[in-house]
């Protein structure tokens, strides 16, 4: 097992330079789009849909993507899809966690997995149009965040954050992931300069800004996580040997990378 989990990672990390930086801008879009296509495959499995179903899901949630891209991603109508995700995270999901509402195979099941899906991708795609070195540093802020919080909650956790929904984690390991991210940032901000060209106002906000996405990023965590135990499977699937399926593995960027996107947008 830790055979294959080592040589998926190596694949993964490949992939993913390829992806950010060898590419061209095209080829990059396609690959997103790929990888949307398989999360919205997985997503119908957790929906409890047929095979039929799946496949088409994963077909059809390509084509939002396509009329974005082929429509050069619109200001206007990227800024009412971020915000639209925005709200469903800050706002619904934590009603949803009270209520426990259970997803099903229909269209308001599959609306769900295009709200989750279609902004991420379209984070990804302008992150990367504006820099790969922006889109990587959101990716390593989310993975930051998950390495902090599991250590920090090995150490110390105490007191679980969702005991129904994911009993592992718990609020010691979330103010890990939160402090995690503040020195992650304070590292990149010193290693590059730029930290020292901002007052303490601006710096402020950053860091309060940074908060967010860390909270927004548990938030697509434990979202994906009730999905799967009202599925009632570990795994959003087994394509990755070793650790599941794409959605195991982009399950804190679907909340992460609309609000990034749209911090980017908003900052210029």
């Amino acid at each position: 097992m830790l055979k294959a989990r080592i040589i998926t990672a190596l694949f993964l990390a490949s992939g993913l330079v390829a992806a950010l930086f060898l590419l061209p801008r095209l080829g990059s879009v396609v690959a997103f789009s790929g990888i949307v296509a398989i999360a919205a495959w997985e997503w119908g499995g957790l929906l409890r849909a047929g095979m039929k179903a799946r496949w088409l899901f994963g077909l059809i949630t390509c084509l939002p993507c396509t009329a974005l891209y082929s429509l050069r991603m619109p200001v206007t109508l990227l800024v009412a899809l971020w915000s639209l995700a925005l709200v469903f995270w800050l706002l619904l999901v934590p009603i949803w966690f009270r209520q426990r509402w259970t997803l099903h195979a229909n269209a308001s099941g599959f609306l769900v997995g295009w709200l989750l899906l279609i902004p991420s991708w379209a984070g990804m795609v302008s992150l990367q149009a504006r820099s790969p070195w922006l889109l990587l540093a959101a990716l390593a802020l989310v993975w930051v965040a998950d390495i902090a919080a599991y250590f920090s909650g090995r150490a110390f956790g105490r007191h679980k954050l969702a005991p129904s929904i994911s009993p592992g984690k718990t609020w010691e390991g979330a103010a890990g992931a939160c402090i995690g991210v503040l020195v992650y940032a304070a590292v990149v901000g010193g290693g590059t300069g730029w930290l020292a060209q901002l007052n303490w106002l601006y710096i402020l906000l950053i860091a309060l800004g940074l908060l967010l996405l860390t909270v927004v990023s548990i938030l697509g965590d434990l979202f994906e996580s009730l999905a799967k135990r009202q599925a009632g499977v570990k795994d959003s699937s087994a394509l990755l040997p070793g650790h599941g399926g794409i959605l195991d593995r982009i399950d804190s960027l679907t909340s992460t990378l609309p609000l990034a996107g749209l911090a980017a947008l908003l900052v210029g």
